[in-house]
């Protein structure tokens, strides 16, 4: 099992200044802390491990000595539900656990405010006590997103616990303190910064899960590596070359499953524990996430939210190989690792340069008026820039089309020779 403890540094601080002609300052410092742990087989009947730990962080919460409630909310997602359903309900029963159950349909086409409001009904029906009842949101990252908005407002802050069920919520939504909802045609417009009591993490969901999802995770993964870890993105080559479909499941693959979900939460944590609430703009960890929101939301029907972060990084890969930050072979493996993850670098969208345009134009003004785009420094490593123009945009744009246009020479060999 693998713990992390995430806490700010800053010590407690509460005081009150009085200064002459009415005026008053207050300084006050709220201490935050969350683990995140990693649990195979948590809904096993015979192991009263999640229970303890649901039990024991209401501990950490409820400020009335021997308060206890053993009522919970969950928030299940429809797809989850359909599969775990009855293993949820049994355990929670077999534990001495009194619950209600909200079945959600969560994915971005619905992570809006009706979603939120929603969850908002459910609790308030529900009668739920913010201090000893925390609700537990068990799906993806987009209901792990929902959930975690909707407890941040209710009652100016009710605690909640993340238990993801897909990659992605595992090595991303599931770990940071951000929520966040799409609002008009914006992606996560509105949302908080709110840490969960709690995430616990349970790769034997992933069993279940298609293996486009899986790629939909694996691609927050090789964000993470081609701007911190060379040796990540090396046992990603790997895994791609070996297929992505039992990579979760296959006994022969467990120590590289192991090592890839461990390590890329570990580096993730470590950019995000010292910037919690994105005081520094230029994080790393934005790598990919500089195009892709407008991408994302402009095929949001077709895209998932990890494909449109391939489609992110395959442009700025283009980009940093035109300005002599990677070299061709570089540039190569990175496009060929996103494939060999299921990933496709290449998406109609980019064919209207107008729209990445307006999308870099959008993330300047969630950036405090400059670009902070951090881009690939060869693999593994990274730098930020704050100009990069249309020009360059269009080259790289050019660059990919020659790829994928090559990529459908070859398949369409491929096939003319099998067929043969």
């Amino acid at each position: 099992m693998a713990s992390s403890v995430i806490t700010s540094a800053a010590p407690h601080k509460h005081a009150l200044t009085r200064h002459p002609q009415g005026r008053w300052t207050v300084d006050a410092v709220k201490q935050v802390s969350y683990e995140v742990l990693v649990r195979d087989n948590l809904l096993d009947p015979s192991d009263p491990f999640l229970a303890d730990t649901l039990r024991r962080c209401v501990a950490g919460v409820a400020d009335v000595a021997g308060a206890s409630s053993d009522r919970r909310l969950l928030v299940v997602d429809s797809t989850v539900e359909e599969l775990y359903g009855s293993a949820i309900a049994d355990y929670f029963a077999t534990h001495g656990f009194t619950t209600h159950t909200l079945v959600l349909d969560a994915h971005e086409q619905v992570k809006d405010w009706d979603s939120v409001d929603a969850v908002l009904a459910a609790m308030d029906e529900f009668g739920v006590d913010r201090r000893r009842e925390p609700v537990i949101a068990i799906g993806g990252g987009v209901l792990c997103d929902i959930v975690g908005f909707a407890a941040s407002v209710y009652r100016r802050g009710t605690p909640y616990i993340r238990i993801p069920t897909t990659l992605v919520g595992l090595v991303d939504a599931g770990v940071g303190v951000k929520t966040g909802v799409n609002h008009r045609s914006g992606k996560n417009r509105i949302g908080t910064y709110a840490q969960p009591l709690l995430s616990l993490l349970d790769t034997r969901f992933l069993a279940t899960l298609p293996e486009r999802h899986l790629s939909n995770g694996l691609a927050e993964i090789l964000k993470v590596a081609l701007v911190k870890s060379e040796s990540l993105f090396t046992t990603l080559e790997r895994a791609g070359r070996c297929g992505i479909r039992h990579l979760f499941d296959d006994a022969f693959h467990a120590d590289m499953a192991e090592y890839i979900t461990h390590e890329s939460i570990h580096l993730m944590l470590e950019e995000l524990q010292p910037n919690l609430w994105e005081a520094v703009l230029e994080r790393c960890v934005d790598y990919g996430h500089t195009f892709s929101p407008t991408i994302e939301m402009h095929s949001v029907a077709e895209l998932l939210h990890g494909e449109a972060v391939a489609v992110d990084m395959a442009l700025t890969t283009a980009i940093s190989l035109g300005r002599g930050l990677m070299t061709e072979t570089e540039a190569e493996r990175v496009l060929a690792a996103m494939r060999g993850l299921g990933l496709t670098p290449w998406n109609d969208a980019l064919a209207d340069t107008d729209l990445l345009v307006r999308a870099l134009e959008d993330t300047v003004r969630h950036r405090d008026g400059q670009q902070r785009l951090p881009l690939t420094q060869g693999i593994g490593d990274h730098v930020f820039v704050n100009d990069v123009t249309p020009e360059e945009i269009v080259a790289a744009v050019r660059h990919l089309a020659a790829h994928a246009d090559a990529d459908a020479t070859t398949a369409g060999a491929t096939l003319e020779a099998a067929a043969a």
